[in-house]
């Protein structure tokens, strides 16, 4: 049985801390699938299109890793895809205690699904999408927590 495994998320925008993530857990599995999540409760500073491209164009020459857009609960895109695997990212404790609370609602509704946590490298712990939002909103230099792929894309729309 391939260990197939969904990464979901919001991405918004794509962090190095997201791809910290994703590095570490490729050699854990047969494909990473990117699922940038439609969440109607959020009002995204990008498009869905958008960070699929980022994920795209980051992962281009990484077979293992493909990016996807997909609405609704996370298990039921788990058996879409056939992923019997969902990764998380842990910063602190407290995202911890969140996404084990998620990890268990995930689990009582298919006990097939297993999540995996991995915790991000000390110096992504800061890094969060939020801050990268203010940070770009308010018309400071972002690059420092972003990929490369998503700072030249960044640049390019401001041109």
């Amino acid at each position: 049985m391939q260990r197939i495994c969904l990464f979901p998320g919001t991405f918004d925008p794509v962090t190095l801390g997201h791809v910290d993530i994703i590095n570490r857990a490729i050699p854990l599995f047969d494909k990473i699938y990117v699922g940038i999540g439609i969440n109607s409760s959020k009002s995204p500073m990008f498009s869905a299109e958008q960070r699929m491209e980022w994920f795209t164009e980051i992962y281009k020459d990484e077979k293992k890793v493909e990016s996807v857009i997909y609405d609704g609960l996370t298990v039921n895109y788990c058996k879409t895809i056939h992923a019997n695997f969902i990764l998380r990212g842990i910063r602190y404790v407290s995202d911890f205690e969140y996404e084990k609370t998620i990890a268990d609602a995930n689990r009582t509704l298919d006990k097939n699904i297993e999540t995996i946590f991995l915790t991000g490298e000390p110096k992504y712990t800061s890094v969060a999408s939020t801050i990268v939002r203010d940070i770009i909103r308010n018309g400071g230099d972002a690059s420092p927590f972003l990929p490369e792929a998503v700072n030249i894309s960044l640049q390019n729309s401001q041109s």
